[in-house]
């Protein structure tokens, strides 16, 4: 401990240094652009082709809706195949399910069916990338850093990417946007192939589903790992519900659509500043130690809208929300410690399926309760809830941590009086 304390501030320039993560990281920039540009471009394409504002949302619904089915019945293909194999065969029918998108007689139906497909696939993809990580990184500081990396990359997606993905409609069609979107995912699975080394299955035997149930079933047994994912989930559900009522907030403020883009811009920003300040500055243990404290008032600011705040105050109470998200930096390393190697690529995977399936769901229930409340005392609420929440999710991960640290002196006691003997 002593060690940990008096160790210098690590910084994200010692993880560039690992060479199969710098393949990863430039894999995850082509994914991400292929996903954005893909978003945007079948979303236009499908209000081209019927007019629907309706079917036109869909398309972008369908990312988050079909995350829970290749979450859970299929998170076993991270630990029973190697995982550059299961990465690059995710990339490659990802491009599969693009390039018909392509064709000019694909039919609405196709477009949304492979649209669920890539949904389906994603989960995959990503808990097997974030198992790789730890095996590349080790499952100290470095894989948290990492980790923490491949976040603000997609946070800075959420800012930039739609931008550009916009202008690049203005120069070819929704169509020839899509290629693009095939010759990404194609260019990541090309550097995963090459970049990274092949390691060994962790698991397998049995049937894909019963096994990635299973493994659910076990990941989701554990006290302390169930309390870590609950904290990984709650609080993302009342953290969206800003950006879900930007519009009709923006609209009552009469700030048009340029204020609509700051109100969504402000939290990824806040995110994006947080933990890089948390990841080049704090040390580890630092970082383990403001998780919970920050966890239950990160939401705390939202309480500000019940004053009905004018733009600049609600872009700076988003703000601030969003830089106390780097409680997630703590949550990442008490993650990694408290999963079985074994099971490290289903609870990764379970863990993404349930983050984007819980944000869909806040959401959704932010537009309900906006109809009844309207849209600043939703948001006001949102922060009491789930700041409620967190409070209650932080004293059980607290005691956890406790017992697990009894636990493991006790072993260790114990290992030691029969060697002595």
């Amino acid at each position: 401990m002593t060690d940990t304390l008096s160790a210098p501030p690590t910084g994200y320039a010692r993880v560039f240094a690992v060479r199969e993560f710098r393949a990863v990281f430039a894999a995850h920039l082509l994914s991400l652009l292929g996903v954005v540009v893909a978003e945007i471009a079948l979303s236009v394409l499908v209000y081209d082709l019927t007019g629907s504002p309706l079917l036109s949302a869909l398309a972008f619904a369908l990312g988050f809706l079909p995350y829970v089915v290749g979450g859970t019945l299929l998170a076993g293909i991270a630990d029973r195949f190697p995982a550059r194999r299961v990465l690059v065969l995710c990339d490659l029918v990802c491009a599969a399910c693009v390039l018909p998108m392509t064709l000019p007689g694909a039919h609405i139906a196709v477009l949304l069916a492979l649209r669920c497909a890539l949904a389906v696939v994603s989960p995959v993809f990503a808990g097997t990338r974030m198992a790789t990580l730890a095996d590349i990184l080790g499952d100290g500081d470095l894989f948290v850093l990492g980790r923490s990396l491949l976040r603000i990359v997609s946070q800075g997606a959420l800012l930039a990417g739609y931008g550009v993905g916009g202008l690049l409609l203005t120069a070819v069609s929704p169509r020839h946007a899509l290629l693009i979107t095939v010759v990404t995912f194609c260019a990541s699975a090309g550097l995963l192939r090459l970049g990274t080394r092949r390691r060994p299955a962790r698991a397998g035997g049995g049937s894909l589903v019963t096994d990635s149930l299973k493994g659910a079933r076990q990941v989701l047994a554990d006290r302390r790992t169930r309390v870590l994912l609950f904290l990984f989930w709650v609080p993302p559900m009342f953290s969206v519900v800003p950006e879900a009522l930007a519009a009709p907030y923006a609209d009552d403020l009469g700030v048009g659509s340029v204020g609509l883009g700051l109100l969504m811009c402000a939290l990824p920003v806040g995110t994006i500043v947080g933990e890089l300040w948390a990841g080049a500055r704090l040390r580890p243990a630092a970082r383990e130690g403001i998780a919970l404290p920050l966890v239950c008032v990160t939401l705390l600011p939202y309480v500000g809208y019940a004053l009905h705040p004018g733009l600049p105050l609600a872009l700076l109470l988003l703000f601030v929300s969003g830089a106390g998200s780097a409680y997630t930096l703590g949550l990442d390393q008490w993650f990694v410690r408290a999963v079985p190697e074994g099971l490290r690529g289903r609870a990764m995977t379970l863990l993404t399926a349930g983050l984007m399936t819980i944000q869909g769901v806040g959401m959704a229930l932010a537009g309900v309760a906006a109809e009844f409340a309207g849209v600043a005392w939703t948001v006001a609420g949102a922060g009491v809830l789930g700041a409620g929440c967190c409070v209650l999710l932080a004293v059980e991960a607290r005691t956890t941590g406790r017992l697990g640290t009894a636990r493991t002196e006790y072993q260790d006691g114990a290992d030691h009086h029969v060697t002595g003997r």
